[in-house]
Formats: C-alpha cells, sequence, structure tokens
C-alpha cells in the first residue's frame, strides 16, 4: 500500500468517526427528549405514554447508529477480531431487547390489558434497562485493542492475532538436516 491511499482511508476514517458521534450526540437529544420531556417544557401527561416511549427508543437507535458507526470506524484498515463481530451484535441485540420490552404494551404482551391506556411500567424499564447494558457491554467489545510494537501501538496488528514482537510466523520452519 502506498501513501497515497492511506490518506484517502484516514479521512474517511475520521469522517466516520465524526459523523457516528454527531449522530449518537442527536440520538441523546431525541432519547432525553422522549424520557424527560419536562426539561423543555413538553410534559402533557402523568404517565408514560406511547409517544414519549416511541420518541426515546428512536433515540436508542440513533445512539446505536451512531456508536456501531464511530467505532466500527476504528477498525478500517486492520481485521476486525471475534470479540468486535460478537460487540456489533450484542449491540443490535440489545435493541431488540429495548425496543421489545419498551413497546411490549403496544404489542399486546405487557402487563397492561388493551382496553386501559398503556403506559411504561416496571417490567417494561427493568427490560429497556438490560436491553442498554447489553447495548453497552457491546460497544466496549467493538473497541478494538491494538498490539504494542517497539513501544507504540501498532493499529494494522490486532492484539489477539497471538503474534508477539519476538514472533514473527515463519512458513519454512529451519530444519535440523535429518529428512522426515
Amino acid at each position: 500500500m502506498n501513501e497515497t491511499s492511506v490518506i484517502p482511508q484516514k479521512r474517511s476514517r475520521f469522517r466516520r468517526t465524526r459523523l457516528g458521534i454527531l449522530l449518537a450526540i442527536f440520538g441523546l437529544g431525541v432519547f432525553t427528549l422522549g424520557a424527560e420531556p419536562t426539561l423543555v417544557g413538553l410534559d402533557r401527561s402523568p404517565v408514560i405514554g406511547f409517544v414519549q416511549i416511541a420518541v426515546f427508543l428512536i433515540g436508542l437507535g440513533l445512539i446505536c447508529l451512531g456508536g456501531y458507526a464511530s467505532l466500527s470506524a476504528l477498525w478500517v484498515g486492520g481485521v476486525k477480531t471475534i470479540p468486535g463481530d460478537i460487540g456489533q451484535r450484542m449491540v443490535a441485540t440489545g435493541y431488540v431487547i429495548a425496543f421489545a420490552t419498551g413497546m411490549a404494551d403496544i404489542f399486546g404482551f405487557g402487563s397492561q390489558q388493551w382496553p386501559t391506556t398503556p403506559h411504561f411500567g416496571g417490567w417494561q424499564a427493568t427490560g429497556v434497562l438490560i436491553g442498554q447494558a447489553v447495548i453497552g457491554i457491546g460497544f466496549l467489545l467493538l473497541i478494538p485493542i491494538r498490539q504494542k510494537t517497539n513501544g507504540t501501538f501498532d493499529p494494522s496488528r490486532p492484539a489477539a492475532d497471538g503474534i508477539t514482537d519476538q514472533q514473527t510466523p515463519n512458513a519454512n520452519p529451519p530444519s535440523n538436516g535429518a529428512a522426515s
């Protein structure tokens, strides 16, 4: 790889990271608007209803997309490890858990039955928190851990490849002169 191809790759990486962070910050604002509308004077109900639940779940989805975009940009130029792949799937699974439990009453399998007005209850809050914990663990697994080479971190060598500074892969191991 020559130096001219490295510069656009770095620019693309930084652009994706910035875009992901901006999307996550925007998602945090939408999430906050849905979870605490009293902060901006939009609270019109004593309970957390469908619109609030939908807004904070959309905000959580934007946080997941932005976090995934920015953290996956850190893998550009390197091979994504198995924990990175697991982290990617955990972020998606955590969002599905949070979405399904947040909308449980709307979907018909929640604790409040249909004729009553659905609102965000204790079981739903617990389910959304579990989903958020799974998302957080997934984000932690998405962070690339690089191997230290000569006192500096080499972004092209992930730590999980098993190669240390003293070892290098050798296709032809030295023989002792005996034919086998």
